[in-house]
């Protein structure tokens, strides 16, 4: 992850706080959601395929025990269900030895022998037995097209020299990939998240949105009529704990 980190946030009232070590099963998931995300790019897939793999990976772990499936197998099938839920088709053994390479560095492409065929067909079974369990829901509603939109609001408020000299949009779109290595996805509206991680890059850089203390409500809640600053803290915080995890797990 390659955002520039957070020192301190505020916490809000729901999520927990900051200082909090993160959950064993976060830190799981966080390995794991950090395989998706460089499986996928090895495998040439755009940023909405990937959040979906995420998601779907998520999703389906609020529904079963993190005991019950191989985690890395879930993590395929998910790979593998959301190219074509975004019609970004992948061939599975182009995924199966994407993983192979992951796990086995250097290591040449698995051989079409007996070991290839059953974990093609593992991949292919997870595929049904997580449409079943989510039942068919893997459709999904992503911050991206909202924080595009909220980036080139946010370009013509400020002026030039703060915008050219501030990776503000770098960062914000950093900020929301990296979301994806924890359920925000699940816990948040789409354009809640959106404007939270704008917020955050702005707070990062020390930017302040011209005319904010005359402005009849804040800028964030221009974009989001329901938003609230204890919404954007607990989106914050849960970032932040994302970035301990990052610098915590090798």
């Amino acid at each position: 992850m390659e955002v520039v980190r957070p020192d301190s946030g505020e916490s809000g009232t729901v999520a927990p706080r900051a200082e909090e070590r993160p959950a064993p099963e976060a830190r799981v998931h966080f390995r794991v959601t950090r395989f998706i995300m460089e499986a996928g790019v090895k495998l040439g897939m755009q940023s909405i395929p990937i959040a979906t793999a995420c998601t779907i990976y998520h999703k389906f772990f609020c529904e079963i025990n993190l005991d019950a499936y191989d985690l890395y197998l879930v993590a395929m099938s998910s790979i593998y269900l959301a190219g074509k839920v975004e019609e970004q088709h992948l061939r599975t053994r182009d995924i199966i030895n994407v993983s192979h390479r992951y796990f086995n560095p250097g290591s040449e492409p698995l051989e079409l022998d007996s070991r290839f065929w059953e974990l093609r067909d593992s991949i292919v079974q997870c595929e049904l037995l997580m449409l079943r369990v989510l039942r068919f829901q893997v459709s999904f509603q992503h911050p991206h097209k909202y924080l595009l939109h909220y980036l080139i609001s946010l370009k013509n408020w400020l002026n030039r020299y703060s915008w050219q000299r501030t990776p503000i949009s770098v960062t914000a779109w950093a900020l929301l990939r990296d979301s994806y290595h924890g359920g925000l996805c699940l816990r948040f509206q789409a354009q809640h998240l959106a404007v939270a991680v704008l917020y955050l890059a702005l707070q990062v850089y020390g930017v302040e949105v011209p005319a904010e203390g005359e402005a009849e409500k804040p800028w964030w809640q221009v974009f989001s009529d329901d938003l609230t600053k204890p919404i954007i803290d607990n989106i914050v915080s849960d970032l932040i704990q994302i970035y301990t995890m990052d610098t915590e797990i090798p």
